[in-house]
């Protein structure tokens, strides 16, 4: 029997309608550089999403050609959310973070035709355009000099000029939902970066996820702090999710600093929040020395893109009113896979051992274990081999790309590595490169880095492998200390004793002013290798 219901496509136009008509009075509200706040509606981001749609359309994108953005996140940058996929086009967000040589290859692989850029960040688009082989049509925000940009063959225009003089209504195509609706581009820690195509259906359906109780739980009343770029896994669906659910959206444009951050939590008062935990870091600190500021309307701080210290939570929960919940993703998962929150009959050590893993998946989205010879282990909270997951949001393949090995028969091989309990939580114990092998014995660099980050004069652990000519490798910490404080090897070693197994103390220690960081505020292990090979390192022993 056939079901009799409609056939709906589930697309970004459907968010896009709904919110700017059923939320019409819900707000974006973007940090302005003087301090103060601009402030539109989502009506406001229908009608100039559609003028976008028109210009669009008006120089020349008439199928899914890309159309990439080089922007922070503001308001323009939100009506380009709209705008590209509804009318079926290609949203393909640049990370200004990237060296120049990615950003080329990212956007030319991508075959982008048309840049949205930010007007502060122009200088960096001028130095690459001309490698951009396919780019015809420059769209510049912020009412900055065109001059340096102009190029033989190349239309520049201001974003309001783009616009106004556009049908302030568009219609909105049926799109195929199953086709791409935007494009994001890993970080490329190995190789090339890949790109990861989502499709329409996969962000209406993150979208609902996102909403959902189990999920962030994001309603007409909430307002949403994007603190994570939009250039970032699509800001980790925040965006649509606002959208889906009319909630507002507080977008701190390129102020991203615990000072501009804390001042706009307490003058906007958001309920939710997503970003990286170095961020909330520097918050913490920065509350830390400056007391009276008042963050207590955030009730969900969503943190993810590497593990969130125990410490940091309790911290915020105990003494802000402010409750961090890890969330576990990555860029192939659209990103939200797993989010922890513990059930509410659980409480004292249990309820923070769960807070600390990863969560649990959202519904939509499946999780199992592999070992080393692609045999499933059980879900018993001790086995320990890669995670794979599957899920409608869940990509199947890179855009353009014939390796398959991170794929097996509908399953992504995510290289991270973890175990399982009976309950669905997950705990990540390393990725699969970074694990220490030592003596035969896998030492997890994930947990002696979230304990190390527990000391009260440490501001960030690392650890990385190093070679070792009696055990293979050993673990290197590396360890940047809070201002105005000081600690030992020794001291950091005897504060490890007990909570881990005598034979993963480190005995190489390294003292650093600060940890290196990826394009997406993750620590760069990776630079950290080569400069323990280049001998750059100071290394204490211990």
């Amino acid at each position: 029997m056939q079901s009799t219901m409609m056939n709906i496509p589930l697309t970004t136009a459907a968010i896009l309608r709904h919110g700017s008509r059923v939320h019409a009075r819900a707000r974006v509200r973007t940090l302005q550089p003087d301090g103060s706040v601009k402030v539109g509606t989502f009506a406001d981001v229908g009608r100039r999403s559609a003028q976008l749609a028109h210009a669009l359309r008006a120089c020349g994108v008439t199928g899914d050609e890309r159309v990439a953005t080089l922007m922070w996140n503001n308001q323009e940058h939100v009506e380009a959310y709209c705008a590209v996929p509804s009318m079926g086009a290609v949203l393909h967000t640049l990370n200004p973070r990237l060296a120049p040589e990615q950003l080329v290859y990212i956007a030319n692989h991508a075959d982008d035709r048309v840049v949205l850029v930010d007007g502060t960040l122009a200088p960096l688009l001028a130095a690459i355009l001309p490698q951009l082989a396919q780019v015809r049509t420059v769209v510049v925000t912020g009412g900055v000099d065109l001059a340096p940009l102009q190029r033989d063959g190349l239309t520049v225009v201001d974003y309001e000029d783009f616009i106004a003089s556009q049908p302030e209504t568009f219609d909105w195509p049926e799109v195929d939902e199953l086709s791409a609706a935007a494009m994001c581009y890993t970080s490329g820690t190995t190789g090339n970066p890949k790109g990861v195509a989502y499709s329409h259906r996969s962000t209406f359906l993150h979208s609902m996820a996102a909403c959902a109780a189990d999920g962030l739980s994001v309603g007409a009343d909430d307002a949403i702090l994007a603190i994570v770029p939009m250039f970032h896994a699509n800001a980790w669906g925040l965006v649509y999710a606002a959208l889906m659910a009319g909630a507002d959206l507080v977008m701190p444009d390129r102020f991203l600093q615990a000072e501009p951050l804390v001042r706009l939590i307490s003058s906007e008062c958001p309920t939710v929040a997503g970003a990286v935990p170095t961020i909330w870091s520097d918050v913490l600190n920065y509350l830390e020395a400056n007391p009276g500021h008042d963050i207590s309307s955030l009730g969900l701080v969503a943190c993810g893109g590497s593990a969130v210290p125990l410490h940091l939570m309790q911290v915020f929960q105990a003494k802000y009113g402010v409750q961090i919940v890890q969330a576990w993703g990555m860029t192939e998962t659209s990103p939200l896979a797993a989010i922890a929150r513990p059930p509410a009959s659980v409480s004292g050590d249990e309820h923070w051992a769960l807070r600390a893993s990863q969560g649990r998946p959202v519904a939509g989205v499946e999780l199992r274990l592999v070992d080393d010879e692609d045999n499933e282990v059980p879900h018993d909270g001790e086995s320990v081999g890669e995670i794979q997951v599957r899920g409608p949001w869940i990509t199947g393949a890179y855009v353009g790309d014939e390796d398959t090995e991170k794929f097996d028969d509908g399953w992504l091989r995510t290289g991270d590595v973890g175990r399982i309990d009976d309950r669905s939580f997950v705990t990540l114990t390393d990725r699969a490169k970074d694990v220490i092998k030592s003596g035969g014995e896998w030492i997890s660099s994930v947990e002696l880095e979230l304990l190390l980050a527990g000391h009260p004069d440490v501001l960030e652990a690392t650890v990385i492998g190093v070679p070792d000519e009696k055990w293979q490798e050993r673990p290197l910490a590396v360890i940047v200390v809070r201002e105005g404080t000081k600690v030992a090897p020794s001291q950091l070693r005897a504060f490890l004793e007990g909570k881990v197994a005598k034979w993963w103390l480190p005995e190489r220690w390294c003292f650093v002013s600060e940890v290196p960081k990826t394009s997406v505020g993750k620590f760069d292990k990776k630079v950290l290798r080569a400069q323990h090979a280049a001998g750059v390192l100071t290394v204490v022993e211990v």
